[in-house]
């Protein structure tokens, strides 16, 4: 029986044609995984748990190959710390959940110890069965980025350059491909995503994904994706390019602009899990778009309210479920009084009584088609970073262990 999120209409967009050959790439190759189409959903803390993974990849696997080294999409697993599973951190484990489906096993890893990070690699490749490991180096966040992790670690090249080297390493005799991903740099002064590209590929990395800003952005502005092009142009590795893509036109307007092998869902997604379906008709040129009426959206809720419950228990799953109830119903009219409770459900009862009260027949709002969803903010000032962070781009010898505390968990 096909769950009741397979039930989303797909419609012809009106007046549009289907653009231009090149705008179409071929399947995405990482290591021996060939992801077919070349779309990735990218990790999320908080939120690309199994159960919203399945969801998206339930939506984006319609004509699902069934050879074993082929992936109708990447799903990744939301970062984990590599201190965190080294040192057996209970939370860290926790997030190692894969559903059945799950063909095609990937994690983002975070970490700045190469040594840590190696070890790391060999238990998620020998005891979970992992089949592809991405490293994250281009979180934003203040209190990473003030130790010198995330975006901020790539301008030490020497530190970069290790972590790379010692994780590829550890992967290898598994056969487990190792990507990462990074920003354009710290801010417009201090760009390192050319010379992390270059790095990447020396080291053994199999794939790169640049997001189109820079930490000193954040979540703010445009994406830049002449610098996804200009990385493109730069390596030979495979290029995911993140940033700005809220419809499937955009994912093909970046393929046709910037020549990238694949694209990464971030923001997009959120309380649009449909969007997967649309990228696979979109790579496959169908010019067609989800429009979803209110029962429809209703139907995709009920659905990762089950997958969550499945994931741990109903208390546990409704929760986690409260975060999504705003970018599920967003432009809908939706009162406020019912927003709220809907942001505290506790049971699936008074989910399903809740969403009894919604009228199935209202149109997808228009005008959310394209629009940003998720964080937005302002640019920063300036960017936290350790003292003399800048003085040299070289670090090898640091000790950056403050960086890993307090963020085990994403």
């Amino acid at each position: 029986m096909r769950p009741e999120s397979a039930y989303l209409r797909p419609e012809p967009v009106e007046g549009q044609t289907a653009g231009p050959r090149q705008a179409q790439p071929a399947a995405l190759r990482i290591g021996g995984v060939a992801v077919d189409p070349p779309m990735v959903l990218a990790p999320m803390a908080g939120i690309t748990n199994a159960a919203f993974r399945q969801l998206c990849r339930e939506q984006g696997s319609r004509e699902r190959s069934e050879q074993s080294n082929t992936c109708a999409g990447l799903y990744v697993c939301e970062m984990i710390t590599s201190r965190g599973l080294v040192e057996r951190d209970r939370k860290t484990l926790s997030m190692l959940q894969f559903d059945p489906g799950e063909r095609i096993r990937s994690v983002q890893l975070y970490g700045v110890d190469p040594v840590i990070m190696a070890q790391a690699t060999e238990i998620l490749c020998n005891e979970y069965g992992v089949d592809h490991v991405d490293l994250n180096f281009g979180c934003p966040v203040p209190k990473v980025t003030r130790k010198g992790g995330g975006a901020a670690l790539p301008y030490k090249r020497d530190r970069l350059r290790m972590i790379l080297a010692a994780t590829v390493e550890a992967a290898t005799p598994y056969g487990v491909p190792v990507t990462i991903k990074t920003r354009v740099g710290i801010d417009d002064d201090h760009q390192t995503f050319l010379d992390a590209g270059r790095i990447a590929e020396e080291s053994g990395c199999t794939a790169i994904a640049l997001h189109g800003r820079t930490a000193q952005q954040a979540y703010a502005g445009e994406a830049d994706w002449d610098a996804i092009a200009a990385l493109k142009a730069h390596v030979s590795i495979p290029v995911l390019g993140n940033g700005d893509i809220w419809e499937a036109a955009d994912a093909l307007r970046m393929v046709s602009q910037t020549g990238v092998d694949g694209v990464v869902i971030g923001r997009g997604c959120l309380g649009r899990p449909w969007l997967f379906r649309d990228l696979a008709d979109a790579f496959a040129g169908r010019q067609t778009r989800t429009l979803p009426n209110l029962g429809d959206v209703t139907g995709m809720v009920r659905r990762h309210a089950e997958l969550l419950v499945a994931l741990s228990d109903e208390l546990h799953g409704l929760s986690e479920l409260r975060k999504h109830m705003a970018w599920y119903f967003k432009g809908f009219p939706v009162g406020g009084e019912l927003r709220h409770r809907l942001g505290m459900v506790s049971s699936r009862t008074e989910l399903d009584d809740l969403l009894a009260q919604l009228d199935p027949d209202i149109c997808f709002p228009a005008s959310e088609l394209g629009s940003p969803r998720g964080r937005q903010g302002a640019p920063r000032a300036k960017v936290a970073l350790p003292d003399g962070w800048l003085a040299d781009a070289s670090g090898g010898d640091l000790d950056l262990a403050a960086a890993e505390l307090g963020i085990s968990g994403g």
